[in-house]
């Protein structure tokens, strides 16, 4: 089992999640992180530090969002690793609750 960010993370952006990462496994895009679930080993511990839940253990992901578990795969595959949080959108608050938030990933 890996672990999964799902639609809660777009435009929002939090890399808290980042900092307590031991492998490394988060790729950041220009508006979405995702996780390689080939690096990632299990831990749990990003899911307490994302302010907007946005990150499920695969087997947990609500059944709306388990097409992110693919997307996660692919992106990670082409996006640059990120190591260090960075600052998140100014208005990445605003984005928090919004839902349906696929159409607005940007690749």
């Amino acid at each position: 089992m890996t672990y999964v960010v799902s639609e809660s993370c777009i435009k929002c952006k939090y890399t808290d999640c980042v900092d307590v990462c031991p492998v490394d496994c988060f790729h950041a895009g220009p508006n979405f992180l995702v996780i390689d679930p080939d690096e990632c080993i299990d831990c749990t511990l990003c899911v307490a530090e994302c302010p907007v839940e946005a990150i499920y253990a695969e087997d947990d992901l609500p059944a709306d969002q388990h097409h992110f578990i693919a997307l996660n795969a692919e992106l990670s595959k082409v996006w640059k690793v990120i190591v260090e949080k960075v600052d998140a959108p100014a208005d990445a608050d605003e984005w928090a609750k919004v839902k349906d938030k696929l159409k607005l990933l940007e690749r």
